[in-house]
């Protein structure tokens, strides 16, 4: 049994944020340019209020400008074209983020596809998730690039190791392989319903699981020393009736197998607001001309 190192992200975005908050104050010297970030909350989903709150406040922490937008839930979906439009024109907004999920009566895609690519701090857009695709820069989906950048950080040199990523949702698992493969990664993407998947992940040099099921990764199902990177965020409740987070990988098994592995919570999900302050920053710094 070996000794498993944790990855701690929250220190590690900790770092970035002050990074970040330096680079800020730097463009404002320099050039008069204060990033602006706009972020749009629709309806009162108790989650996404929460979320919204620690994104205004770390953007605000970083000495950004935080441009809030609150609108009822029953707000139609032209009202919020209109709105995404608008902030779009707006020169003093660098990054737009349209928190999700949306109401059901207005298209997600729809909204998604008409904030302008060069703002689009989620990475979201058909036209950066193409850019990343054909290897060309563009903005990155914030929990893909704060894994990658925890990999980089903690784990052996990535070209070459096998990569297995479970999951391959839009928002993570197919960036999370794009990013990868231009580590020069031998990458699989699997999924819940991939054959024989415990046999997939004992393959991995690094796993990164992002499927939304609760400890579905299992201790023996990992390669001795893997790094591991658990995605996931679920919500169970014990035989005691006591709620609790855990992530898609069965953290206490893994301990001892895995070389390193991130917490849940405590590993990926602060790294996901120090990439979008991260994303902002670059947003500005492009749309000004800046080079950095």
């Amino acid at each position: 049994m070996m000794d498993t190192r944790w990855i701690d992200g929250k220190a590690f975005a900790a770092r970035m944020r002050a990074e970040i908050a330096a680079e800020a104050a730097d463009l404002r010297a320099r050039h008069g340019l204060e990033p602006g970030l706009a972020v749009v909350l629709v309806g009162d989903d108790p989650a996404s209020r929460i979320y919204v709150r620690n994104k205004v406040q770390q953007t605000t922490e970083a000495g950004m400008r935080s441009l809030e937008h609150r609108l009822p839930a029953e707000t139609t979906e032209a009202e919020l074209v209109a709105l995404v439009e608008a902030l779009n024109r707006d020169r003093a907004v660098h990054g737009i983020l349209v928190q999700l999920p949306l109401p059901r009566h207005i298209d997600s895609a729809r909204i998604l596809a008409t904030i302008a690519p060069e703002k689009d701090v989620d990475g979201f857009h058909v036209v950066n998730a193409g850019r990343l695709a054909v290897g060309l820069d563009g903005l990155v989906p914030c929990t893909p690039l704060g894994c990658l950048l925890l990999l980089k950080a903690f784990a052996p040199p990535l070209a070459g190791a096998r990569a297995v990523v479970v999951g391959r949702s839009n928002i993570v698992g197919k960036p999370m392989a794009q990013l990868l493969l231009r580590e020069s990664c031998t990458v699989t993407i699997a999924h819940s319903r991939t054959r024989d998947l415990p046999e997939e992940c004992r393959r991995a040099d690094i796993l990164v699981a992002a499927v939304g099921q609760p400890e579905l990764v299992r201790g023996d199902w990992l390669k001795p020393g893997a790094i591991v990177i658990d995605v996931g965020i679920n919500r169970v409740t014990d035989a005691e009736g006591k709620a609790r987070i855990v992530g898609d990988v069965a953290f206490k098994e893994a301990l001892g197998v895995a070389g390193a592995i991130t917490p849940v919570p405590g590993g990926v999900g602060p790294m996901t607001i120090a990439c979008l302050l991260r994303n902002t920053l670059t947003a500005a710094r492009r749309q000004a001309g800046i080079a950095g």
